[in-house]
């Protein structure tokens, strides 16, 4: 019986010693690896201040690794946004409403770029060889746009603005952008909409600029979308990336003269437009006020692309932006 109680007696102690001795060891110390972030990125002026974050080592700073995934085009995007092989992309408020239609999936957590007074997104611009020179004069053409986008719907609206009426706007899908800029260079198709740089592309052969989203700028927005379930985990490595975004864009606004050889390096830029294209001033934190989104739904619903409502506050935050 005592030697029981002696070895109950012994493992106790050996027992209260190993605590002892884990509560006083030292703490394991924390991870210096940087966290890794995987973002979408198309041959487009809003992936700039990405590049220049990247190559000034700003994500770095902040303890982020970025892992830019180069993609072709928004289709490609949007497939690889919704296998999870990115955890962000740049896109428009409708592809996020898309995505929620059925169930909250991703947020829009800032604007990549919006038009101004001052300076234009998109543009409609007509083929030197159409004899298109004014608005009035696009009332019943054909005008080349990417169905079911921002460039559809911002074409409308536009328009609309303009006094034309419904019977008035027409427009043909012509979803590739090289394709709209080769056919306005035939006389194929007489006006089309753009944005930067193949707009000043095409008015090197001849093309005219009609109209543009400084006369709407509130129509005229890209988006930084993220999937909610990151934000929702990785809410530290969101604020260290729009932190690094935000510092990116002050760099390009304060001498924006000099990226203009790197948007022609990261072949944003045509080789014909060295020297030639104006490297526009990008926003600055900001997101989506409510009416824009609904604006964008009420313009998707009328054509049968949504068949409800999309929660603004559900799919739209600023909670993330730098102050």
């Amino acid at each position: 019986m005592k030697i029981v109680l002696y070895g109950r007696l012994m493992l106790a102690a050996l027992v209260c010693g190993s605590l002892l001795l884990a509560a006083c060891a030292p703490a394991p110390a924390p991870s210096t690896a940087p966290a890794t972030l995987r973002f979408a990125v198309l041959p487009i002026l809003e992936s700039l201040p990405l590049v220049v974050a990247q190559k000034n080592g700003l994500f770095e700073k902040r303890q982020l690794k970025v892992e830019l995934t180069p993609v072709a085009s928004a289709p490609e995007r949007d497939q690889v946004f919704a296998a999870g092989q990115v955890d962000g992309m740049i896109n428009e408020a409708l592809s996020t409403a898309m995505i929620n239609k059925d169930q909250v999936r991703a947020q829009v957590v800032r604007f990549a770029r919006t038009a101004t007074k001052q300076d234009a997104l998109f543009s409609i611009v007509a083929s030197g060889k159409s004899g298109i020179s004014s608005v009035d004069e696009l009332k019943g053409v054909e005008i080349g746009v990417s169905q079911a986008t921002i460039i559809e719907y911002l074409t409308e609206r536009l328009l609309q603005a303009q006094g034309f009426s419904a019977g008035q706007i027409r427009t043909i899908s012509v979803p590739k952008i090289p394709d709209r800029i080769n056919l306005l260079g035939t006389g194929e198709l007489k006006a089309a909409t753009l944005p930067e740089p193949p707009v000043t592309l095409t008015l090197l052969q001849g093309g005219k600029v009609v109209l543009d989203d400084r006369a709407l700028p509130q129509a005229s927005f890209s988006t930084i979308t993220f999937h909610k379930d990151f934000i929702d985990q990785r809410s530290a490595s969101l604020r260290a990336f729009l932190a690094a975004i935000e510092e990116a864009v002050t760099l390009i606004n304060a001498n924006p003269a000099q990226y203009g050889d790197l948007l022609v390096e990261q072949k944003i830029v045509p080789p014909q437009l060295a020297g030639k294209f104006k490297v526009p001033p990008f926003v600055t934190a900001g997101v989506p006020d409510e009416a824009q989104w609904k604006d964008m739904l009420a313009w998707a619903k009328e054509k049968k692309l949504l068949s409800q409502d999309v929660s603004y506050s559900a799919s739209v935050t600023a909670s993330y932006l730098p102050k």
